[in-house]
């Protein structure tokens, strides 16, 4: 009984792992000077620069750009992946026990 469901909770998680890698977000720092995208895996996919925008002398400026643009994609992609997750603990639940999962 137990090893049934545990080997469907592996498998919910590995279609979520799929899910999660097509789901994108994008976030920026310096006014867009640096832009960020990653997955929902939290993985980052591409890191772009203006490079009217940044002064590339100043490699301080560039560096912490790049870092907080980094951090916040990385922190929409933990939101989006918390709500997948939500969602993936809602459809396993039977009928009727949606409130355990504080909603």
């Amino acid at each position: 009984m137990f090893g049934d469901m545990f080997g469907q909770v592996e498998e919910q998680q590995k279609a979520m792992r799929q899910q999660l890698a097509t789901i994108t977000v994008e976030a920026e720092a310096g006014d867009g000077a640096v832009k960020v995208v990653a997955n929902a895996n939290r993985e980052i996919l591409n890191i772009t620069f203006n490079k009217t925008l940044l002064d590339w002398n100043d490699t301080e400026q560039v560096e912490d750009l790049v870092t907080v643009a980094v951090n916040r994609v990385l922190e929409l992609a933990a939101q989006k992946e918390a709500a997948e997750a939500q969602n993936l603990l809602k459809n396993m639940l039977p009928p009727g026990f949606e409130g355990m999962l504080g909603q």
